[in-house]
């Protein structure tokens, strides 16, 4: 299996809910009566189709190849009052980060962050009055009742935004992966192309007194990810739900390290003008290769404005103190 097939961030299905049932006409009859008043209780309600956040799923995968979501009818009304049954809800279980949007229109509906939240997404169809409803005193013997009303049938994409705290963002080969492996359990496929990662990797990197936070690699950016070259907007999406943004460079770049990090930057403010608001820190990576007075001199040269170290995830380099930094800058922004 590919690295990542997995890993499904985009669905489009089909969601139809069902009809309400139709009130009943029914005049109540007994061995004691002969002509009784309506007692024709109401129709149920059709099953809706509903979102729910889960913790326990990543990806949209189990939605992957199920195409047509359809929610079961309610009943109809039945005599001596009773209401039919109503349809049984359909609950599709989505991660935290979903949201749902309408196919047609591209309108966003809502989006789903927390664990257990609900939403419904395509209403049941309304249940039919019963006939005792339109009793009145110049109409004793209603021999009507409502219908119940359709079910909605539409087509809904859902997009999967990661929810993470730290998000890394650095071109290709810029260590992302490798510092990912280290400080989580996370086992990202690592190798010096570009691309390697063609999906999020998601970790929980353990932190003092058994605190956590979530970090994700983000697919490397390229030049020009903004107009949708490269993975483009695929990847650039998941960047928009992190909290702080993790920029590394590596200490073996071509360019000086302020201007891949100005690249990187405006690469993700072509996408999203907003995502300059969220806080960042600046990581050089394989900082092993450096002696202490190169690194004294590139020190010098670094932007100015953002938080920076040097690190090195092969040697455990000053990993300790890039964990300090990541969980204030997150707390700070909570």
């Amino acid at each position: 299996m590919a690295q990542g097939s997995n890993f499904v961030d985009y669905v489009k299905v089909c969601c139809r809910s069902g009809h309400g049932g139709s009130g009943s006409a029914h005049l109540h009859r007994d061995k004691f009566t002969a002509k009784g008043g309506p007692d024709g209780g109401d129709g149920g309600r059709g099953g809706h189709i509903i979102l729910k956040g889960s913790t326990q799923h990543w990806t949209l995968l189990h939605l992957k190849f199920r195409k047509h979501i359809i929610a079961p009818n309610g009943e109809p009304g039945g005599s001596a009052l009773r209401s039919g049954a109503t349809g049984k809800d359909e609950i599709l279980e989505v991660p935290l980060g979903t949201i749902a949007k309408d196919a047609e229109t591209g309108e966003v509906l809502f989006d789903i962050t927390e664990d257990g939240e609900t939403k419904i997404l395509t209403p049941g169809g309304k249940g039919g009055l019963g006939n005792w409803h339109f009793k009145s005193s110049t109409q004793q013997t209603p021999r009507f009742s409502q219908p119940g009303l359709p079910g909605q049938e539409q087509w809904i994409i859902l997009e999967l935004k990661v929810l993470a705290d730290v998000g890394l963002v650095g071109f290709p080969n810029a260590g992302k992966s490798t510092l990912l492996s280290v400080v989580s359990a996370a086992k990202p496929e690592i190798a010096n192309y570009p691309f390697t990662t063609l999906v999020p990797n998601l970790g929980i990197v353990g932190y003092r007194d058994n605190k956590s936070f979530i970090m994700a690699d983000i697919p490397g950016i390229i030049e020009g990810a903004s107009q949708g070259k490269g993975l483009g907007y695929r990847f650039l999406r998941h960047i928009e739900r992190n909290s702080v943004l993790l920029f590394m460079v590596p200490a073996d770049t071509d360019r000086s390290i302020e201007e891949e990090y100005q690249i990187l930057l405006r690469e993700l403010t072509a996408y999203n003008p907003e995502l300059k608001d969220k806080p960042r820190l600046l990581a050089i990576t394989k900082a092993d290769m450096l002696d202490d007075e190169l690194e004294a001199e590139m020190a010098e040269t670094l932007p100015k404005g953002i938080p920076a170290i040097f690190i090195s995830s092969v040697a455990g380099k000053n990993i300790t103190q890039l964990k300090d930094m990541l969980w204030k800058a997150i707390n700070t922004e909570a």
